[in-house]
């Protein structure tokens, strides 16, 4: 049986929701608890370590487990972009070239040793390794690159936020196109789910004069905690058997 799930409007919804929390909680830990971005990197890369690991040894698709871990790539990856970007001084747009370059070394490896990079049905400990290698790079680099945008780029919280929108919105319509590779299209809509949730993090978490809605990270982890749970908790009913 496939341990991913199928890839439809609901699934979006939570990887942006997951993702959001994901920049929330890693700069709830890194900044607000005053833990530094190095030891907040090795605390949630164990805490990833330790939830991939459960992940991989599943014998089917678990939804709350499956999240966790998309949950931990995000937070992880948060504090790796930061702790790359600031504290090594890597500056986010050399950071986000670094870590695009990455991810498709990441992604060549995979079609090159498994010749496709499709994600249904994903059965093979190799290709769920590889899967979930992929989502951590990817999940730090959209990271890097959603405060590139959010700082740097001089469009600020919101107009970063609205060019990735913008930006999913004509995946979305490249997807009407028979032609267009849906593989190539999940990957890249998957890349631009995590800027946009670092921009909606950073506007629901900065103060009123730096663009935000100055909700702190405590509010807003919290906020989209309940909301995570709940689609998680929504899912798994939806996907249990019906009674005959």
């Amino acid at each position: 049986m496939s341990k991913i799930p199928q890839i439809t409007l609901a699934f979006w919804v939570m990887k942006i929701c997951a993702t959001t929390l994901g920049e929330t909680a890693g700069d709830l830990l890194s900044m607000t608890l005053h833990v530094g971005y190095a030891a907040s990197s090795l605390i949630l890369i164990s805490i990833f370590l330790v939830a991939l690991v459960t992940q991989l040894r599943a014998k089917a698709f678990q939804p709350a487990l499956y999240w966790t871990v998309i949950l931990a790539t995000s937070t992880a990856g948060t504090t790796m972009s930061d702790y790359m970007d600031r504290t090594l001084g890597l500056g986010y747009a050399t950071g986000s070239a670094f870590l695009a370059t990455l991810l498709l070394c990441v992604l060549l490896f995979w079609r090159g040793t498994v010749g496709s990079l499709a994600v249904t049905g994903i059965q093979s400990p190799r290709v769920e390794l590889l899967y979930w290698t992929a989502i951590l790079v990817s999940n730090t680099l959209g990271t890097a690159l959603g405060d590139y945008l959010a700082d740097d780029s001089g469009l600020g919280f919101a107009g970063g936020a609205l060019l990735i929108s913008g930006l999913l919105l004509l995946v979305v319509l490249a997807s009407l196109i028979p032609r267009v590779s849906k593989v190539a299209l999940f990957w890249i809509a998957f890349v631009l789910t995590r800027p946009l949730g670092a921009t909606m993090g950073d506007l629901l978490t900065k103060s009123h004069a730096k663009g935000g809605l100055d909700l702190g990270t405590v509010g807003a982890s919290a906020t989209l905690a309940v909301i995570l749970v709940a689609c998680v908790a929504y899912t798994s009913r939806s996907d249990e058997p019906k009674p005959a």
